[in-house]
C-alpha cells in the first residue's frame, strides 16, 4: 500500500523508527520533521519507488507536506499514467 511505503519511509528516514504516533495529517514542514532538503528526499524517494516524475511545480505544500497529502499525489500521479 502506498501510504504504509511513504509512511515507513518517513519514519526511517526523518524519524528514526521512534514517531509510532505519526499523525498522517501531521504538517511535516510546520513540525519540523522536514526541510527543503527533506522533501527532495521525499520526491527522490516517490520518484524510485513509484517510477513517476515530479514536475516543478507540484513541488508544493499541497502535495508533499503530509502522508496522506503524499499518498493522494502518488496516486494521482499514478492514475494519470493509465
Amino acid at each position: 500500500m502506498i501510504k504504509d511505503e511513504v509512511r515507513k519511509f518517513i519514519l526511517e528516514k526523518f524519524l528514526f523508527n521512534c514517531g509510532d504516533q505519526l499523525d498522517d495529517e501531521m504538517s511535516l514542514i510546520d513540525t519540523n520533521t522536514v526541510d527543503s532538503v527533506g522533501i527532495l528526499e521525499i520526491v527522490g524517494f516517490i520518484e524510485n519507488r513509484f517510477r513517476i516524475k515530479v514536475e516543478d511545480e507540484e513541488l508544493t505544500a499541497e502535495n508533499l507536506d503530509s502522508i496522506n497529502k503524499i499518498t493522494r499525489f502518488v496516486e494521482r500521479k499514478l492514475g494519470a499514467q493509465g
